[in-house]
């Protein structure tokens, strides 16, 4: 016994992201003009940060036209995955970029270009003007899923390291410390790699179905059993098709007669309404086997 539902879950606001996919690539070919005239490497890092940005918004755009798509014979529960898929590339990318910059920032520390200052200052207060834009396209929609919760963390970063470059072009021009440009690339970096890991972190738990956060299974399992007429449960599994769609799959065992009775129906209601209500996590999709006690008699391993 089980239940039909469907797959679909919210639609992920790709116009939002296409828009901020836009501004992006639009700031990314700016500050590479930038970091050529200018020399920096705040700049130089966070026109590569925004390159991975315009690659991960892209993802995240496919993604999201991926997730959209319905069921099939072949896809039985759409293309969700590819929202986990999309966010674990971004967050690959990201690390590459952290890793690069604070090398390279550290190599800087010991031996410091010159820099402009003025067209430092500028190309910083562009990124941070469009990045600040684009924050608030995508803010409202930064709660729907994985895929636009690394996108929106995408573009904050980029508004932190567009920060970092203002104030180390401001510190160049006051006191004309030009190691202030290599500081900025290694902050920068210090802000990417933790969001990665976070990022690399929560694709992996999906992808290897883990049970959901805020989901206990010894507690799914206690009032199961507290249901009527209940006698056992086997075979308890929970993991998230994608981060809005959690599910769960469960054998239950039930007195014989009562099942002869005809009560199976209801009891399949309790349970769905057990998992769907009494939890932090609503699991509106759960497949439960509902099995006579004398039948997982019959199939216990004898010896």
């Amino acid at each position: 016994m089980g239940e039909g539902h469907s797959h679909a879950g919210a639609k992920t606001p790709r116009s939002r992201l296409l828009i901020a996919f836009c501004i992006t690539l639009s700031v990314f070919v700016i500050e590479v003009i930038g970091a050529i005239i200018t020399g920096s490497l705040a700049l130089l890092v966070d026109a590569v940060h925004m390159l991975t940005d315009v690659i991960g918004l892209a993802f995240a755009l496919t993604a999201a036209h991926l997730m959209d798509r319905p069921p099939s014979d072949r896809h039985t529960w759409g293309l969700r995955r590819a929202e986990v898929l999309g966010a674990l590339a971004q967050a690959t990318l990201l690390l590459a970029v952290g890793i690069f910059a604070l090398v390279e920032g550290v190599r800087r520390l010991f031996e410091p270009p010159e820099i402009s200052s003025g067209s430092l200052l500028l190309f910083g207060i562009i990124g941070l003007v469009a990045n600040i834009i684009s924050l608030i396209v995508l803010s409202s929609g930064r709660s729907e899923n994985l895929n636009m919760r690394a996108a929106f963390l995408e573009v904050l970063n980029d508004a932190l390291g567009s920060i970092a470059v203002i104030i180390s072009a401001i510190l160049i021009a006051t006191l004309g410390w030009y190691r202030a440009d290599a500081v900025a690339g290694i902050l920068i970096a210090l802000l990417i790699i933790p969001r990665t890991l976070i990022l690399l972190r929560a694709s992996g738990s999906v992808l290897l179905e883990t049970t959901p956060k805020g989901l206990d299974l010894a507690d799914v399992r206690r009032h199961i059993l507290e249901l009527p007429h209940v006698v056992a449960v086997h075979d308890l599994h929970a993991s998230h098709i994608s981060t809005d769609l959690p599910v769960l799959t469960a054998h239950v065992v039930a007195e014989d007669a009562w099942l002869a009775a005809g009560n199976g129906g209801d009891l399949l209601r309790q349970l769905q309404g057990c998992v769907a209500e009494h939890f932090p996590i609503s699991v509106e999709h759960s497949t439960f086997q509902i099995e006579p006690a004398s039948y997982q008699e019959e199939h216990l391993p004898h010896g």
